[in-house]
This record gives structure tokens, sequence and C-alpha cells, in this order.
């Protein structure tokens, strides 16, 4: 019995690296093939396949997820942005769930690195947050209530903190201020439909371990590939 258990771990450990090693050169997704797309589908069923019918577990589910690969538009319209416009970067992008001690659903909040090059620190230059509720509403699928969308932790570079308060000039009152506010800084906004509900979606997990997770949204099409991160104090 224990022989089987180590040859079925060691088979899904090495279809997860094979599933890690098709999307590596693909920037995200941004740059894929139709010859890459179909390996990366195979590779995604192969590692679904040892998790299918489990429940999902909060406990596992709870904490920071760094994106590695996507096919969702709304998420590649991003990586699109920052390849065309050389004003703007995007950098990581996470999922952060807490639902630790929740039985049935907790706040994922989808958390986007990015920056203006000159204007902000690169790669860490601002945080683009959008947070929901979910709830599970089946043993795989969470159903996710959009709320918010908050822009916060702006790091402006060093040549704009110079441009606004040289470092060779004694720094007023005035000037000190403005980085100050610079970053505190932040803004939020609710997310609403024209009827004023709350805009939703459902998601279903599917394949979740504690250094991998597996998603794929229901309707709006779309899968996603995570690795476990360092936690973000947000």
């Amino acid at each position: 019995m224990d022989n089987i258990l180590l040859d079925a771990e060691t088979e899904l450990e090495d279809k997860k690296y094979e599933l890690l090693r098709v999307i590596q050169d693909t920037q995200r997704g941004l740059v894929t093939t139709a010859d890459q797309r179909s390996s990366i589908e195979e590779a995604l069923v192969s590692v679904e396949a040892f998790d299918a019918g489990e429940a999902i577990d909060l406990g596992e589910l709870d904490g920071t997820w760094r994106l590695q690969y996507t096919s969702a538009p709304d998420v590649l319209i991003l990586f699109e942005s920052a390849s065309r416009l050389p004003f703007f970067q995007v950098g990581q992008v996470f999922q952060k769930f807490e639902c630790q001690d929740e039985s049935n659903g907790g706040v994922v909040r989808n958390i986007v690195k990015w920056s203006i090059p000159s204007l902000l620190e690169e790669q860490e230059g601002a945080t683009l947050l959008v947070s929901a509720k979910f709830s599970v509403v089946s043993s795989r699928n969470i159903y996710l209530q959009f709320e918010e969308i908050a822009l916060n932790k702006i790091n402006i570079s060093e040549e704009l903190q110079a441009l606004i308060a040289p470092a060779i000039l004694p720094r007023s009152f005035i000037s000190l201020q403005i980085l100050q506010f610079i970053r505190a800084f932040k803004a939020e906004f609710p997310v609403r439909n024209p009827g004023r509900n709350s805009v939703g979606g459902l998601y279903y997990l599917s394949y979740l371990d504690r250094y991998m997770l597996l998603g794929r949204a229901v309707g709006g099409g779309g899968v996603f590939v995570f690795t476990r991160a360092q936690a973000i104090v947000l």
C-alpha cells in the first residue's frame, strides 16, 4: 500500500512539474501558440485528475497565491496593454484568500502590482486591489461577489522624489507633506452593475494542494495556474 501511495505521489509531482514546464515561456499566458495551448490543457487535465471530486479545503486554500499562467481575457488584456504601452508595466499578480476559521466562504483579493517607469518604483510602484466575498456553492465551485476596487501602496521613484523635494535643498514642510500624501494615498471604488447589484461570477477550483491551485472561470472562460507565495500584508 505504501509503495502504491508513493508511486501516486511521484506521478502527481511529475504531472505538476510538466504543467509548470509547458507554461514557462508563455509570459503568464500572453504569448502562446495553438500547440502550446493544447499541451497546457492536456497538462492541466492530467493534474486535475488527481483531485477530482474532493471537496474544497478552506484551510488549504487560505493564503497568498502567485499567478503563473492564465487564458482569461480580462487578465490577458492587462498584459497586452503593458506590452504595447511603454509607460505602463504590470508586475506580479496574486490572489489572496482569507478563509481561516470559516466554514463556507471568506474573502478573496486579486492583487496586481504595476508601475509607470520614471514615476513609480519598478514592478512595485502601486497596487491595484480587487476585493470580493466568496461562498462555497458546491464541492468544487465558489461564487465570487465583487465588492471594491482600490488603488493604494504608491511607491514613487527616486527621480520623482528628487523633483518634489530635491535632496540638495532643505525639504520644506509642504514638499514633505506632498510625499507623505502620495505614499498614504488610497482610492476605493465600489463594484456595481447598472442595476446597482454587486458583480459576481462562478469559479471552479479544479485542483488544490499546499503548493498549487488550478481554477477555471465558469461562463467567462479562462483557466488559472497559481503557486503558493509568501504572505502579502495589505
